[in-house]
């Protein structure tokens, strides 16, 4: 399995190159961006941000410092946007109260504790947990969403039940540890999924097209 994974890693780089994911400027705008693309696309991220940017508030001290409400019409764009507000606070009163607004702080915890730290969180699930790890902390962690799920069952290499851990050992005990490898691969997969292996997959574009064993339906 490990030369599998490993094989599909590098056609997708041939084909797709770096992704240089995940944009942002800043750790802080790294896991503002984790957040808000709950249940949207990128894209809608995207206007979220450059509005947060516009009025100055993407930092820690001075979103922390807005209303609630304030937040919720700025990011607006990202749908969602009353509850993405709310856990977006949930997340700012964590780090002021546990770490004094001290962000470089809690990124330099280890791997696991910053792990069930996150979780703890109202409003933090695995996935964004796992997003902030890798991509703002640069922790070795591999992320887990709908596009990993879709592309590996539909070549037969998971199982349509397996539960979000049960994927993840399933990449990390078959890849290198390695967090640019991680990284990489995640975003090489969200590439994918985006481009050509969606609900009706273009497969006679993608570069894993042989190593299909059946088409979805």
């Amino acid at each position: 399995m490990k030369k599998v994974l490993l094989d599909i890693y590098k056609r997708l780089y041939s084909r797709f190159g770096s992704q240089n994911w995940w944009p942002g400027d800043t750790s802080f705008e790294v896991i503002v961006g984790a957040i808000l693309t709950q249940n949207t696309a990128w894209v809608n991220v995207e206007k979220a941000i450059k509005n947060l940017k516009r009025h100055k508030a993407l930092s820690p001290k001075a979103l922390f410092g807005i209303k609630t409400s304030q937040i919720a019409r700025m990011i607006r764009p990202s749908g969602y946007y009353n509850m993405k507000a709310k856990r977006l606070r949930n997340f700012l009163n964590f780090l002021n109260k546990e770490f004094n607004g001290n962000l470089s702080k809690l990124l330099k915890m280890d791997t696991r504790r910053l792990r069930e730290t996150l979780l703890g969180i109202k409003g933090i699930g695995p996935e964004t947990a796992d997003s902030i790890l890798l991509y703002a902390a640069n922790k070795p962690i591999f992320v887990i969403d709908a596009y990993t799920k879709r592309i590996f069952l539909r070549h037969k290499l998971i199982s349509k039940n397996a539960t979000y851990e049960e994927l993840q050992r399933f990449f990390m005990s078959n890849l290198p540890k390695s967090t640019k490898i991680y990284n990489e691969y995640h975003a090489l997969i969200v590439k994918t999924g985006k481009d050509l292996c969606k609900k009706k997959p273009k497969c006679n574009l993608c570069p894993l097209e042989d190593k299909r064993t059946h088409r979805a339906s």
